[in-house]
């Protein structure tokens, strides 16, 4: 496989993931597909270490059921050999009051045969989080007065 075909194997596999189609994103997946996304899993437990399709549904359609949008940019994107690395910009937009939420993602892909057999990602977990509950957690943390952002 050449890496301009691995590049847009990825590029599929995030615009069908984003577009809500969990089943058509597991398809461009190997079966013992593994993802690893650090998070605080407390207050994100759709995240965290996943194999398998089925643990990798699970995760996919409790990320759905929490955001009634979701959508992607992908400004980068560098393939070598059977690996890509990815700068995502992600929008979801929460389903509880329809409130858009802005993240980064660095996302390093692994192929085998054509399909994505593992998945690592990098959040900025803090801004995420912030955005998620609505508050300054910086401002908490320090016991200033916390700002809604």
């Amino acid at each position: 496989m050449t890496e301009e075909s691995h590049r847009q194997r990825v590029l599929d596999f995030l615009n069908i993931l984003y577009s809500g189609d969990v089943e058509g994103a597991l398809a461009r997946c190997t079966d013992d597909i593994e993802s690893l996304a650090n998070a605080p899993i407390d207050i994100l437990p759709h995240m965290g270490h996943r194999r398998g399709k089925a643990e990798m549904r699970e995760m996919w359609n409790a990320v759905r059921a929490r955001y009634s949008e979701l959508r992607c940019e992908v400004p980068i994107l560098v393939v070598e050999g059977d690996k890509a690395a990815a700068f995502i910009r992600v929008f979801f937009r929460k389903s509880i009051n329809q409130r858009m939420v802005q993240f980064d993602i660095a996302g390093f892909y692994t192929l085998r045969d054509g399909k994505i057999s593992q998945i690592r990602e990098i959040i900025d977990t803090f801004d995420l989080v912030q955005q998620l509950l609505e508050r300054d957690v910086a401002a908490i943390l320090t016991r200033r007065k916390p700002e809604l952002i």
